[in-house]
């Protein structure tokens, strides 16, 4: 057989078999037919003045003009917030309130009544408590006033020879020309005080103001508070409504904790210091008690401010030995809430590292003075929760616990309990190459 007939053989072979499988024949494209390759042209970059900036430099500046501009709509703000203080401040006093008695409202809601009803009524008994308390401080400071200025007067006279006979060895002189500079100085500031007069006159219209519009805001959030919500979340754009509503749910609740959580370590101040001024008969302790009340609502330092007050009262009246006792007693109480209280009542509220809270405090006393920083750390702690839902669940799915994230432990020596669930199974993929076939029996 020639060599001719023999490629024709394999040509037809190979026909046949490709008509019996159906499949068409093998086709190799010609070299004309076969894609040429583009070539590759590189263009040099026309050069610029950046060329000669190291890189560093160039994200140092480009990071600096938007702090900048961060900066400058920080400080807008700020201005803005001052400027309408006279309303931020009763709304901010408003929420407060309602995270506080909105609970209270949405268990009679449950039980069938009216939302107006059950708004009214909870606002109704809260200011009944509120003026029912006032008013039993009011008449205990009217009653012992008499006897609290006999016993002042004997306490300065106490303390003016106990400093004549200490080591410092001031004379009875030296405390009468102090009196006497200091009525001087009064005498001679009289008119900046007349003037200070006529400006808590207008802070006292200020407050009135914003005690009715407190009054009334409540109402509506204790009313129509997830409505309220809803309708805000609607101005947003599409998809960032359901991730922002559900930032807010657990950032309404984060706060509900935490006003629970306050009032009850601010009880427990109160209740500790009054009882301690109680027992020594330190006059005032009932307002003294309250007063610790009030300012144990700003964290760490509220309570010991106000301690402080108490431990002052009783050096003028009952002399350093009482007032050494009352400092005994404040720091006993600080120290139980802040070993026993705080982890315990607080921790289960909200996790936030000591040092920002004292930030927070400080920061909100200099913008905003004594209101400031009696909200600065439920801000914290709202923003805490909010920032940290979004960045963990940025499509708005709800957390696996139904919990509100910013509760865990901030100490990282604590220990952590022990994983219990199983370990993930790894999905079950299919091969595509069939498995060996299995061996035969002998």
């Amino acid at each position: 057989m020639t060599w001719v007939e023999s490629v024709r053989a394999r040509a037809r072979s190979t026909l046949s078999t490709a008509g019996r499988r159906g499949d068409p024949p093998p086709f190799t494209p010609p070299q004309r037919l076969a894609p040429r390759e583009t070539p590759v042209v590189l263009v040099d970059k026309a050069p610029s003045v950046d060329d000669g900036i190291p890189r560093g430099v160039r994200v140092a500046g480009a990071w600096a003009w938007r702090i900048i501009l961060f900066v400058g709509a920080a400080y807008l703000l700020l201005r803005v917030m001052g400027l309408l203080r006279v309303v931020l401040i009763p709304v901010v006093v408003a929420i407060l309130l309602a995270a506080l008695l909105e609970p209270v409202a949405a268990a009679m809601r449950r039980r069938g009544v009216n939302k107006s009803l059950a708004a009214a009524l909870v606002l109704i008994g809260g200011l009944i408590v509120v003026f029912g308390g006032l008013s039993l401080i009011v008449q205990t400071f009217i009653s012992q006033f008499d006897d609290l200025s006999d016993q002042v007067g004997q306490g300065i006279d106490e303390i003016q020879r106990w400093l004549a006979q200490s080591p410092l060895h001031i004379s009875q002189a030296q405390v009468s020309d102090a009196i006497e500079q200091l009525q001087r100085q009064f005498t001679d500031n009289r008119e900046s005080l007349a003037t200070g007069a006529l400006s808590t006159a207008t802070t006292v219209g200020e407050v009135v103001t914003g005690f009715f519009l407190a009054l009334f805001t409540l109402f509506f959030y204790l009313r129509d508070g997830e409505q309220i919500w809803t309708f805000l979340c609607r101005l947003l754009p599409r998809g960032a409504r359901v991730p922002v509503a559900r930032a807010g749910h657990y950032s309404w609740h984060t706060l509900v904790s935490y006003v629970r959580a306050t009032v009850l370590v601010a009880f427990v101040d109160a209740v500790g210091i009054g009882i301690g001024l109680a027992i020594l008969r330190i006059p005032l302790a009932l307002p003294l008690a309250a007063l610790v009340f009030l300012g144990a609502f700003v964290p760490v330092v509220g309570a010991t401010v106000t301690g402080a007050a108490a431990v002052l009262v009783a050096l003028v009246t009952q002399g350093p030995i009482s007032a050494l006792i009352v400092l005994a007693i404040v720091i006993g109480v600080q120290q139980l809430e802040g070993h026993v209280l705080q982890p315990l009542i607080m921790g289960r509220a909200v996790a936030l590292h000591p040092l920002s809270v004292i930030l927070a405090i400080a920061t909100g006393i200099v913008v905003g003075g004594i209101v400031g920083g009696l909200v600065a750390v439920p801000i914290l702690a709202v923003a805490n929760t909010a920032v940290r839902y979004l960045v963990d669940h940025p499509t708005g799915e709800p957390t696996p616990d139904r919990e509100p994230p910013g509760t865990e432990p901030t100490d990282d020596d604590e220990p952590k309990p022990p994983d219990t669930t199983d370990p993930p199974v790894p999905p079950t993929v299919e091969s595509s190459v069939d498995p060996p076939p299995a061996p035969k029996p002998a």
